[in-house]
């Protein structure tokens, strides 16, 4: 004769099922019998002025009215911002020409900018005054478009005329020539 299929396992599994089924039926009974006495009103969470769920409904005298025009949805827009010179002035701290990069001090805001060369328009020695633009690179900001600046001349100051005589004045001294740094 053959085995019977039903194991003292599957007969424990089915005993404990149908213990849950019976006992679910029974509650469900009970919330019958008692008439469901959860009302509307217990069922209603509010949010208090701090933003917590609470069971107790807000103050009306602390109610504010606001208007649905007032509310912004999304990034606000920026004021309008005076343009800024992309050029920035600097001078070169550190380069190295083996391997292709370097540092710029900014002299406005005495940061160490890097630089790469192939950001460089001109070739670039330590100490020199340059010009540049910056740009967000991987790990700051990048000097980009880097070039020495240009030094123009700027005539001398002219002499006040006078009333000395004409041999005194050729003897004067001349006033010496005076660089300023520009960009072009």
């Amino acid at each position: 004769m053959a085995k019977s299929q039903e194991t003292w396992n599957k007969k424990e599994k089915e005993k404990i099922r149908q213990k849950k089924k019976e006992d679910k039926d029974k509650r469900k009974e009970e919330r019958k019998a008692n008439g469901g006495t959860a009302s509307f009103d217990d069922m209603i969470a509010y949010v208090d002025e701090n933003g917590n769920l609470s069971s107790t409904p807000p103050d009306p005298l602390k109610k504010r009215k606001i208007v649905a025009a007032d509310i912004e949805i999304g990034v606000p827009t920026r004021a309008a911002e005076e343009e800024v010179d992309p050029n920035r002035f600097g001078t070169v701290t550190f380069f190295d020409t083996s391997k292709g990069y370097g540092f710029i001090k900014d002299r406005d805001s005495q940061d160490s900018i890097f630089s790469h060369i192939n950001g460089h328009l001109e070739q670039i020695q330590e100490g020199d005054k340059v010009t540049f633009r910056t740009e967000k690179g991987m790990k700051g900001l990048n000097a980009v478009d880097v070039k020495i600046a240009k030094k123009e001349v700027v005539a001398p100051a002219p002499v006040p005329e006078a009333t000395e005589t004409p041999a005194e004045v050729s003897e004067a001294p001349e006033a010496p020539e005076v660089t300023k740094e520009t960009t072009e």
